[in-house]
């Protein structure tokens, strides 16, 4: 067991999820709807999907669904990319989309350049470049 097939964020609204994902950041999905019961984006790698939150949390336990609090979970997600320029490209697409820059972006101790973002439901995206990452023929990160 060594890999991540898809991620799901479990969100408040689907409809500003959605468009927020697909008409505001451009992530690839055959949906048309604007607030479907679950979407799925076909990213390279790892898919990612959105579901409802509350019946996330029920699909995880019907009888005692975890607690939905707000904060932070402890949990980020990354969007790495291949030049340094492309970290301000990427934060300025999600501020216009309607995210909230956390972190504008900067040179960090460990050598790269990254910012971070929440979405609309407060989970945080690092937007990242790095000096020695090196990417697959598909743009994917290899460690």
């Amino acid at each position: 067991m060594n890999k991540i097939t898809c991620i799901c964020l479990g969100v408040r609204s689907m409809e500003r999820a959605i468009k927020f994902y697909r008409d505001g950041l451009g992530f690839k999905t055959d949906e048309k709807e604007d607030n479907p019961k679950v979407v799925f984006f076909d990213t390279a790698g790892t898919k990612f999907e959105l579901y409802p939150l509350d019946l996330l949390a029920e699909d995880i336990n019907e009888e005692n669904p975890p607690k939905i609090n707000s904060g932070f979970s402890g949990i980020t997600l990354a969007y790495n990319v291949e030049f340094k320029e492309d970290v301000d490209k990427v934060i300025e697409l999600a501020r216009s989309a309607g995210a909230t820059i956390v972190k504008e972006p900067q040179d960090v101790f460990w050598g790269g350049y990254h910012a971070y973002f929440s979405d609309l439901d407060g989970y945080y995206w690092e937007v990242a470049w790095g000096p020695n990452f090196k990417y697959d023929e598909n743009g994917l990160l290899i460690l």
